[in-house]
């Protein structure tokens, strides 16, 4: 990636970690679970009449939801910039950053990574670059202070550091 502050792109920022994710996962529905369905289909057919067929009806609805979930994560992945956060030379925070923060009333210090959408894991500090946390973070530089509004508080965070690894 260019040395740049700035990540403007109309695709959404994906880490290469969460493309080999969302790559296992569709390789996972395609040979495991389409096959797996398309079983339960004709052995809920060979039972008789499927109009009133349990088996049938659950099957085709797991079905549905395979092949919906194939077609978004085929698009995710499509519709990606695949970002290696190891690459990235930037003096402010971007996209794929590790950030340390401090809350400025408790002292205590959180370290989060900025990721895309769907790779989001709060618990494993992982946060999407849409959340309003990341989305005040872009940008900014060690020092900097950071307010986050959410419906139950406002919170202040101080930049402690920040890495790109």
């Amino acid at each position: 990636m260019p040395e740049n502050d700035k990540v403007t792109t109309d695709k959404l920022p994906l880490t290469v970690r969460g493309k080999m994710k969302l790559e296992e996962e569709l390789k996972r529905l395609i040979t495991i679970e389409r096959p797996s369905i398309i079983r339960a289909i004709e052995e809920a057919r060979s039972h008789g009449d499927i109009s009133e067929n349990a088996e049938y009806e659950a099957a085709k609805e797991r079905q549905g939801m395979v092949e919906g979930r194939i077609l978004e994560v085929q698009g995710q992945l499509a519709g990606a910039e695949v970002i290696d956060p190891a690459q990235i030379k930037s003096s402010r925070i971007v996209f794929g950053a590790h950030v340390l923060l401090r809350d400025t009333e408790t002292e205590e210090e959180v370290a989060y990574q900025i990721v895309g959408i769907d790779e989001a894991d709060v618990k494993q500090g992982k946060i999407s670059v849409m959340s309003p946390l990341a989305r005040g973070l872009i940008g900014k530089v060690k020092g900097d202070i950071v307010q986050v509004r959410s419906p139950k508080t406002e919170k202040e965070f101080e930049v402690v550091s920040f890495e790109f690894k």
